[in-house]
């Protein structure tokens, strides 16, 4: 515990724990928190209470004339009046004004230290204090000490709902940005990816201005000559199985920046996905998950602490938090040199599009704001068939300018420099999941190990009639029958009727992002898109 004095924000509690180690805030957890505990090999074991996830349709950004040019408002940012984002900024400070004690995590987002934030958490729970200070870039003695003021304040008082007849509200939970204030309100929702996320939207807002790509990917280097490669990819493409990767160091699993001297990871630590997680099928975040990491929502057995990953009663979003350095390949500081590789990867469900195929500049422009995948039968209620989700920039919930910005970024980075870009289907091959087989990953981590190599630069290609994509026809330790789609279908009337399908699909979504993107755009996705 500390004196610090955090009066400068309105809060007058007197103790205050500012950067507690692991240990510290495993004992106020335990001590403070009735459903907290320990597993059976050390992780701290918490509960969000009725939010088991993100809260999209309640996050709010502040409407102000000095940035309401840049936010693209709709579906994806709400705006907020200022006087309803002072009336909740006052509800939470009054609310953690009642606590008997306080946690302060003072941080860094981003590892290049000449473009990182000081970022401050603010919160009332051990467990929120322990999450944060894993996902943030920890400080040196010597850095919290010339910290100095904040670039972005949190302020957790997810314990406390918002009053819903403030104007704006739409339900007891809000998750506020003021990007003058530069400040995030949380009120009634405890889940702690919602602090990851609002740091991750701040940098989506702040890089950008700077001339600095902000993404939503993972990123390793080559040990070698530090050239780097970032994976973009939706759920259940295969971005965290893919970067797992024990011949290259680990840069990160979520989210980057590529600025004028390389790449860097904004976070110092991983948000893994825990749901039916082994140490067979994923050794590193497994054993990860040991003292000073938190898993969130998990179910584990009473006598033993024993966690049981399979067990989705409380929710099938179970997660750990731990800091990059758990695992043994990560590279530490967290940066590389510039991209030789950009991959997007997708799980193709419809069998259409090819094993892998390499992208031009404008090509990539357009499959970047896709953002492409598809949902497998199954996997959700009601959900019978393949359905095509895009989300724009792979990482559509968490933008703040238009796609076309990040777009236009990334091509320009691309050209600048010699990138190469490849579009790599991990779905399926031969039709779609009820007639063919999904692509076996040995086949798919074939290809990624050809690219990191660069065997397929100049390796034979055709062009694909329908979305003018070059496909790659021959990789080593691949079939060459796998490579071109509409020859593993025995029906091929059937492959072009569905590939005329989703490029309709992909059109039908392209053409909500046409504003501010020039012709060239339209023409780097399929002979249907305009």
């Amino acid at each position: 515990m500390s004196e610090f004095n955090l009066a400068v924000h309105g809060l007058t509690v007197k103790t205050v724990f500012r950067n507690p180690s692991p240990a510290i805030l495993y004992e106020e957890a335990i001590r403070h928190e009735p459903h907290s505990a320990l597993s059976d090999r050390g992780a701290l074991i918490a509960s969000s209470g009725d939010k088991t996830g993100r809260s999209p349709k309640d996050k709010r950004i502040v409407k102000h004339s000095d940035s309401e040019a840049d936010v693209w408002w709709g579906p994806v940012n709400f705006p907020l009046e200022e006087r309803s984002f002072m009336v909740n900024r006052e509800r939470a400070i009054d609310y953690l004004n009642t606590r008997e004690r306080l946690y302060c995590v003072d941080g860094f987002a981003g590892w290049d230290a000449a473009t990182r934030l000081r970022v401050r958490v603010v919160c009332a729970r051990p467990y929120h204090a322990l999450f944060m200070s894993n996902m943030l870039i920890r400080p040196t003695e010597q850095e919290l000490v010339e910290y100095g003021a904040p670039d972005l304040v949190i302020f957790n008082a997810g314990g406390f709902p918002a009053n819903r007849y403030t104007s704006g509200m739409t339900s007891k939970t809000s998750v506020d940005l003021s990007i003058e204030h530069r400040e995030v309100v949380l009120l009634g929702t405890d889940y702690a990816g919602e602090m990851k996320k609002a740091v991750f939207t701040y940098m989506n807002y702040a890089m950008p201005k700077q001339g600095i790509l902000s993404m939503h990917c993972s990123a390793t280097a080559d040990p070698r000559d530090q050239s780097s490669a970032v994976l973009f990819g939706l759920s259940g493409t295969g971005k965290t199985t893919l970067s797992a990767d024990p011949t290259r160091k680990l840069i990160g699993d979520d989210e980057h920046c590529w600025s004028d001297t390389g790449i860097f990871n904004i976070e110092g630590g991983c948000y893994a996905k825990a749901v039916y997680l082994t140490r067979e099928a994923e050794p590193q975040i497994f054993d990860a998950l040991r003292f000073g990491a938190v898993l969130e929502n998990v179910v584990y057995d009473k006598a033993q602490h024993h966690v049981d990953f399979s067990n989705t009663t409380i929710t099938e979003n179970t997660r750990g938090a731990y800091p990059i350095e758990f695992i043994d390949n990560a590279q530490i500081p967290c940066v590389a040199n510039h991209p030789k590789h950009v991959i997007f990867l997708t799980c193709d469900a419809f069998g259409i599009l090819p094993p892998v195929s390499q992208l031009t500049p404008e090509e990539a422009e357009y499959h970047f704001i896709s953002g492409y995948t598809a949902k497998i039968a199954g996997t959700e209620m009601g959900v019978t068939e393949p359905q095509a989700t895009f989300s724009p920039c792979f990482g559509g919930p968490f933008l703040v300018w238009h796609p076309n910005v990040y777009a236009k970024l990334l091509s320009d980075k691309i050209r600048k420099h010699r990138a190469h870009v490849w579009l790599v289907n991990t779905g399926w091959t031969g039709g779609g999941p009820n007639v063919g087989r999904r692509i076996p990953l040995k086949y798919t981590r074939a290809i990624i190990n050809a690219i990191y190599r660069g065997d397929l630069v100049t390796a034979p290609r055709e062009t694909d009639p329908v979305f003018g994509l070059q496909m790659i026809t021959a990789c080593p330790e691949v079939p060459a029958e796998l490579m071109i789609p509409r020859q593993t279908w025995s029906d091929t009337a059937a492959f072009d009727d569905q590939a005329a399908k989703l490029a309709a699909l992909f059109a039908r979504n392209y053409a909500k992002y046409t504003d501010g993107s020039g012709a060239n755009l339209v023409a780097g996705g399929s002979d249907l898109a305009g």
